[in-house]
């Protein structure tokens, strides 16, 4: 009895993913292993047609009160990275972002939802235009289930700034990632 306790105290612990075994994921029928030109920024000497893709996440946290969904390219020779997209807000019964939310002219993001300034100097989704001739740079999906139903943010806030709070009010986060080399 003492065994069965103590394993029930783990798992209340630790946090089964649920009775199932399935974890928090993150999926896209649009990311494939590359980027495509419609993820590719269109400015800088890029010309795709930076349009979002659209992304679905399953089995998230019970508990979960929002989620957020951040793009990042660790490989940006900037010393820091570059944040491609930041929507946070997202209300606890959305399961998916659809292609193209993150033009915040078109409004197909969730109702609620805030998309806050990139590295690009303003809000939605900037595709990846990495240098020239550089290394493929990865660029990394990621959904985070959040215990607050709202971070306190405008699309005015730092990504950094979004970053820290995002890390602070996490439960779960699942991520993809692709690669995109610029030849020209």
């Amino acid at each position: 009895m003492k065994k069965l306790a103590f394993v029930v105290f783990m798992l209340a612990f630790i946090g089964a993913p649920n009775a199932h075994g399935e974890e928090f994921t993150l999926k896209s029928d649009d990311l494939k292993g590359q980027l495509t030109e419609e993820q590719v920024f269109s400015g800088f000497g890029c010309t795709g047609k930076n349009i979002s893709p659209s992304l679905k996440w399953v089995n998230a946290p019970h508990d979960t009160k929002s989620f957020a969904v951040t793009v990042y390219d660790p490989d940006a020779p900037t010393g820091s990275g570059w944040w491609h997209w930041i929507i946070v807000n997202i209300p606890s019964n959305t399961n998916e972002l659809k292609k193209d939310a993150g033009d915040p002219q078109k409004s197909v993001a969730p109702k609620g939802s805030i998309q806050s300034v990139t590295d690009y100097g303003k809000p939605g989704f900037g595709g990846a235009c990495p240098p020239v001739g550089d290394k493929p740079h990865r660029y990394i999906f990621t959904v985070y289930a959040l215990n607050v139903a709202k971070l306190d943010v405008d699309g005015k806030t730092p990504p950094a700034m979004i970053g820290f709070m995002l890390n602070q009010n996490a439960i779960a986060k699942a991520s993809l990632i692709s690669y995109y080399k610029r030849l020209k």
